[in-house]
This record gives structure tokens, sequence and C-alpha cells, in this order.
């Protein structure tokens, strides 16, 4: 089970925007479905919101850190709320997979992505990701500028599909059910 869900995201209103702060849009549209609202945490370094469900709390949390330093948030609330590894769940933008496209997986290193980088030597690599695609720029010396800067409209409408579809397991994500929620979310319909 899902106690705790990271979005990952840049803060401040320059970056609301950019493709990197995909983790937060997908924080922000969990909060929109449960019905509860953020509020600034200086203990974590972070936003957080949370909400019950089939009787217990579910957290989320958007690290205020930059992305690149996520890990010191989200290493900070685990150990404090003795959250294991294994009930982490981790939103974030995907370079590797074109907008509208989103996959969820359990466990594994960090493929380049620098906030998971950042994150993995502090809890470990056992938890939950919900990747959402942005796409890649076509060359490395490019990435930077991409990610930091915001998709166009075509893209935009499907990065917020993609995270409508995930909004549509979130209870079985919540409930532990991953490989169903994978089946579901990784289904073309």
């Amino acid at each position: 089970m899902i106690e705790v869900v990271f979005g990952l995201g840049n803060p401040g209103k320059e970056y609301e925007q950019t493709r990197h702060n995909a983790g937060f849009w997908y924080a922000d549209a969990l909060a929109g479905r449960f019905a509860c609202a953020f509020k600034k945490e200086k203990k974590f370094n972070a936003e957080v919101a949370s909400f019950n469900y089939g009787g217990r709390k579910i957290w989320l949390v958007k690290p205020q850190t930059f992305v690149n330093r996520s890990g010191s948030s989200v290493g900070a609330f685990c150990h404090f709320y003795k959250i294991a590894t294994e009930h982490v769940l981790v939103a974030y933008d995907e370079l590797d997979l074109p907008p509208g496209s989103v996959k969820l997986k359990v466990k594994g290193g960090h493929g380049g992505h620098n906030g998971l980088r950042d994150i993995i030597p502090r809890i470990g690599p056992e938890f939950a990701r919900l990747r959402i695609g942005i796409g890649h720029p076509g060359h490395k010396s490019k990435v930077t500028s991409w990610v930091l800067g915001r998709p166009n409209k075509i893209d935009d409408n499907a990065i917020a599909d993609s995270i409508a579809r995930s909004l549509n397991v979130s209870e079985d994500v919540l409930d532990g059910e991953i490989e169903k929620a994978m089946l579901l979310l990784h289904t073309k319909s």
C-alpha cells in the first residue's frame, strides 16, 4: 500500500508551467481528486497535504528543494514518519516517454533522472514510480532548456491527458494493487 506520494518539480512561479513540474501537476491533480490542500512544512522543505483513504492517512508531498535536490526532503519526510520505501510513490517527468505516455513501475535505478539520483541514496530504490512522459528534445545538449521550458499546446494537452488517466488508477495504486494499475494504465483502449 502507498502511504505517501511525492510529486517532483521546481518551486516558484517561473517554473509552474515547465515540463520538469509534471510531478507537481500530478500531486495537485491528486489533491483535487481527494479534496485536500497543500500547506508549507518548513521541517521538510515541502508543501504537504493529506487525506483519509480506506481508514488510513495518505500524504501528498511536493518538495520545494528543486528537482535535483529532492532527496533531502523525501528522506526527511520518510524518516520522520517511519515510512518504508515500499510504501512510497514518486511522480516525475520522464524524457524517455513521449508526451501523453505514462508508465508505472516498481523499483529500479535513476534512469538518468537527477531527482531520482538524489532520492535513491536516502531511501533506497524500492519505491514505485509514476513516469509522466514529456518527450525528448533530440539531443542531450538541449535537455536542460527542454525540461525548464513550457510544452506547446499539443504536448501540454497530451501530458494533462496522461495525468488524468493516472488519476483513474489512483485508488488501485493507493491500495497497493500496482500490477492491476499497471495493466489498466499501460493498456491502449
